[in-house]
């Protein structure tokens, strides 16, 4: 395999490629910055791949978090080597001893090449003369690298008579080297496809988003444990906002009689408008959460992202439905709410359910309206958290007219694509004909809907 070549012709392009595939992931990336990075490629070359991926990510990212995205764009357009490995491929049973000695010794570099000939011989698909395209999966489905560890091991163990907490570290060592190789025949395997279907398709289908990107609805479980870390900046990013929002609100409009008896010491020169003094009240909130199959994800970040912003409102109050309702307020106490078990304590303890166990828009905002009314006034701002899949049941506009006209404002965030409304089950056109209905298919557009709509 061809080494990487030195600085020189073509540099500037993959550099400023580089920089356009970070952007299409959301990294905000400024003109400075990638001129501060071009200076660290001239200045670093390209012979030390780690080094030159430090100096770039210390020109170009704002936070640990954007490395996840970073690092896989960084080995597609500054991969470790091109085309394929020399000689002839490796058989299963010698890739899987050559790769049990790298993983006893913790030799990374071996590691690295041992990825590249995994690809090359066990990851291809495809009648094409070499292959169609190489997977990842495909790969460490044949060689199972997770099997090694037991061979492992016993041969760092020889000799040694029982287990002790050394030999636990050294486990946890060994599946540490075990996830970098399965991490390495990803890096490889997308390598191999780009330099195919071209470097920019790749970076933009095959490198996973950053999680303020990562749609609600097809988040994993590592995904939504990943999205709850970020409440807090969040929420204190938010706050920033509503309070500088809450003093500009608060100067109010231009006292006319105030002003102009007071310009009569400048002749008639209004020099110094007076404005009005406004008291503004903090106002209330109330969340109408369904909290039934992939939407319940959605509606747990944004429970968690009010709770963090409590102090934000006079009066925060929740409410989690899938066909009946049931506050859950006392879930999200400052400060005592688990993020992790937030959904799951709901779903056990709150009733949400009656004789079935499908979502029924319409039975709970009936029965919130009946039974919650009380929670809702002229102060109040109330958001509808959910789908709008009502499974044919009646959707039950009246209900919903009825919240509207007790409300101060009513809006509903959907976290399906705008595309999907109103096909199959979905009854999001009727409900949109009631009240503002607003795509929120992630965090970032969840935190930018919530600054834009919370009242001050």
């Amino acid at each position: 395999m061809n080494a990487a070549a030195p600085v020189g012709a073509g540099v500037p392009d993959r550099l400023t490629g580089f920089v356009a595939a970070l952007r299409a992931h959301g990294l905000r990336i400024g003109t400075g910055e990638t001129v501060d990075a071009a200076r660290a490629v001239e200045a670093l070359g390209l012979a030390d791949r780690e080094l030159l991926r430090e100096g770039l990510a210390a020109t170009l990212l704002h936070g640990t978090g954007q490395r996840a995205v970073f690092d896989p764009v960084f080995d597609l357009y500054f991969p470790r080597g091109v085309g394929a490995p020399q000689g002839e491929p490796a058989g299963r049973e010698e890739l899987r001893d050559r790769l049990a000695e790298a993983l006893a010794t913790g030799d990374t570099e071996l590691l690295g090449q041992l990825a590249v000939e995994a690809v090359d011989s066990l990851g291809g698909y495809g009648s094409s003369p070499g292959s169609d395209g190489w997977s990842a999966y495909q790969t460490l489905e044949r060689l199972r690298p997770q099997t090694l560890l037991a061979r492992v091991r016993a041969s760092d163990r020889a000799g040694s008579e029982a287990a002790s907490f050394a030999d636990r570290l050294l486990d946890d060592e060994i599946r540490r080297r075990i996830e970098v190789f399965r991490r390495q025949v990803g890096t490889e395997a997308r390598r191999r496809v780009a330099e195919r279907r071209g470097r920019e398709e790749i970076a933009r289908r095959a490198v996973a988003p950053s999680a303020d990107r990562v749609d609600f609805l097809y988040a994993g479980r590592d995904r939504l444990a990943e999205l709850r870390r970020t409440v807090q900046p969040l929420a204190r990013k938010l706050a920033t906002r509503l309070a500088a929002r809450r003093r500009r609100a608060a100067r109010g409009t231009i006292d006319l009689r105030r002003t102009v008896r007071g310009s009569l010491s400048t002749g008639g020169v209004p020099m110094k408008p007076v404005l009005r003094r406004r008291r503004p009240v903090r106002p209330e909130l109330v969340l109408l959460c369904d909290v039934s199959g992939s939407v319940s994800g959605f509606s747990d970040f944004t429970m968690l992202l009010v709770q963090a912003l409590h102090d934000q409102f006079s009066k925060v109050r929740v409410f989690a439905f899938v066909n009946r309702i049931d506050e859950v307020t006392g879930f999200l106490r400052h400060g005592t709410a688990d993020p992790e078990g937030l959904g799951s304590r709901i779903q056990a303890e709150a009733r949400l359910t009656g004789w079935h166990g499908s979502s029924d828009y319409g039975v709970a905002l009936g029965e919130f309206a009946e039974r919650y009314g009380d929670a809702v006034g002229p102060r109040t701002t109330v958001f509808v958290l959910g789908d709008a899949r009502t499974n044919m049941s009646d959707p039950n506009l009246p209900a919903l007219r009825e919240i509207a006209g007790r409300a101060r404002r009513l809006y509903w965030l959907n976290p399906e694509p705008r595309a999907q409304w109103g096909t199959g089950d979905s009854a999001a056109p009727d409900y949109a004909g009631v009240v503002d209905m607003h795509e929120c298919r992630n965090a970032r557009q969840l935190g930018s809907i919530v600054s834009r709509l919370l009242p001050v």
